[in-house]
């Protein structure tokens, strides 16, 4: 059977001396894996819709074990990406989260358009590395039913008011008070906790609209990424890379 449909290149991998087999996420398919046969060659007519975070319009083949792709159209190259080793190694982190997470559809297509604002994002400088590290994290999370408890304190139901604690393996929030109780730490100052339920609860258009100090942003981006590796429960390759990279 013969579909189209749209998608963000997530992996690569090369077969042969021109071909590849691509790890495609789609709105209306999910995640997918594709061979294109002779892409890697300049004059391919797949050769420019095939590429490492292209997203692309698909015209693809499936069968029972491999789907093959007959067409690739460019949509949007994210070309700010390679301007950095730093970006890179972000996109390239994203990409696997999304690899590992990414739901079925409908929920697929949040999943896209949260990696192709965030790509976007990182390609144009328009926010903090680190900050759109944490927004991809926790949105990501959220997305595929991991949304912590961010509206309050679990025990005392307190919304505000000092530091607060969330733990990263059950996922609910503590006071300062109710922490202390819980011989637990604060995690999160106010700033902090204001940028995670807005990552978590915010609508898409409003998701990447909110600044943070250097401190509140260390503390989210500590958390996030606790947070995460805690249900992911293992470390992905890209990551030890880009903390090796990432200021």
């Amino acid at each position: 059977m013969e579909i189209t449909t749209t998608g963000l290149v997530l992996r690569t991998v090369r077969v042969g001396e021109a071909d590849q087999i691509l790890t495609i996420l789609t709105p209306d398919k999910g995640l997918l894996s594709a061979s294109a046969r002779g892409s890697l060659r300049l004059k391919n007519k797949l050769f420019s819709g095939c590429g490492l975070f292209c997203y692309s319009e698909f015209l693809l083949t499936t069968g029972r074990k491999t789907n093959f792709i007959n067409g690739a159209t460019v949509i949007r190259v994210f070309h700010g990406l390679s301007r950095s080793v730093e970006g890179m190694a972000l996109a390239a982190y994203l990409a696997e989260l999304a690899t590992a997470l990414a739901p079925e559809p409908p929920e697929s297509a949040d999943c896209l358009r949260l990696l192709l604002n965030t790509m976007y994002m990182i390609g144009e400088g328009k926010r903090p590395l680190r900050q759109l590290k944490a927004i991809a994290e926790l949105r990501m999370m959220t997305q595929t039913g991991y949304m912590p408890r961010v509206l309050g304190c679990d025990e005392c139901g307190r919304y505000e008011g000092g530091s607060f604690y969330l733990d990263p393996v059950e996922g609910r929030l503590l006071c300062e008070d109710c922490a202390g109780k819980a011989r637990r730490t604060p995690n999160l100052d106010p700033g902090a906790l204001y940028a995670l339920r807005h990552i978590c609860l915010a609508e898409d258009g409003k998701l990447f609209g909110f600044t943070l100090s250097d401190s509140s942003l260390k503390r989210l981006g500590r958390v996030s990424e606790q947070y995460l590796l805690a249900h992911l429960e293992y470390s992905p390759k890209s990551l030890d890379f880009l903390k090796t990279v990432l200021d």
